[in-house]
């Protein structure tokens, strides 16, 4: 995509105009994590619950109600997979950046979540809404019907270099600020139900795939997501098809960190 740089570009989200912004993973999510993915799910049919935990004491004001925790939980039709909006929680962290949407999927109804996947603010809200768009055509959820190439052939396809030193597990984008790798995960990140998996001091771990942004070496993470052994390739895979995407995005809000690594046009 070929268009001027504004480098001094700092947009105001209430009132200033919107770019077509490029490259897509360094784009952020503009400042709408959340309606960025409802918005995907808006014409799927899933069921949002919104749980609200709290602490009323006896002879206590309604207005002095303590809510301790709310949860906003987008399920299918079929309620083999979900959607889980955690900013509005006390999620945990990856890179140091809080979590913002947890999705998860099972074989059966009545079964644990079978996997599960992370990603915390500005990823890009296009990745995480194909991601979950190829979740919903899914006819298995939980069954992968891809290998690890699915991914980085994914990556590839739009320009992504593969890591000198491992080529069959990892890529990285031309100016080497983003990463997609396979390998050992998070401890937190875990498939099936944690309380049976448990593994002994002499077995490796399986591998998951991870992907984040350092636009500056040492510096803070842009954005991270995290997806659990389980998560079949297919699906990582049209997650990074769309992380990695030459096409440009919408954007009113940017992030700090990669203003000046952005390529802007006005949307007329």
């Amino acid at each position: 995509m070929e268009a001027p740089l504004y480098s001094h570009f700092q947009p105001d989200p209430s009132t200033s105009p919107t770019f077509w912004v490029g490259p897509r993973h360094l784009a952020g999510d503009d400042g709408r994590p959340y309606d960025a993915v409802v918005d995907a799910l808006a014409g799927l049919g899933w069921t949002s619950l919104t749980i609200v935990r709290g602490r009323h004491e006896p002879d206590e004001a309604e207005k002095d109600r303590q809510v301790l925790r709310s949860t906003v939980l987008h399920i299918s039709p079929d309620g083999l997979r979900w959607a889980q909006w955690c900013l509005a929680d006390e999620p945990f962290h990856l890179g140091e950046l809080p979590i913002a949407w947890q999705i998860s999927a099972r074989d059966e109804a009545t079964s644990f979540a079978g996997w599960s996947a992370y990603f915390t603010r500005d990823v890009p809200g296009e990745a995480v809404a194909d991601f979950l768009l190829a979740l919903d055509a899914h006819d298995q959820p939980t069954v992968s019907m891809a290998g690890a190439e699915a991914v980085l052939d994914a990556v590839a396809a739009q320009g992504w270099l593969r890591d000198i030193d491992q080529p069959q597990a990892a890529a990285m984008d031309p100016t080497g600020a983003s990463h997609i790798s396979l390998g050992e995960v998070p401890s937190l990140i875990q498939d099936g139900d944690p309380r049976v998996l448990v593994t002994e001091a002499d077995e490796v771990d399986p591998a998951g795939w991870q992907a984040w942004s350092e636009p500056v070496l040492g510096a803070p993470y842009l954005w991270v997501a995290s997806f659990a052994a389980g998560v079949p390739n297919d699906l990582v895979a049209a997650f990074a098809a769309s992380l990695s995407s030459t096409a440009p995005v919408l954007r009113r809000v940017l992030p700090e960190a990669t203003q000046e690594r952005l390529l802007r046009a006005p949307a007329t």
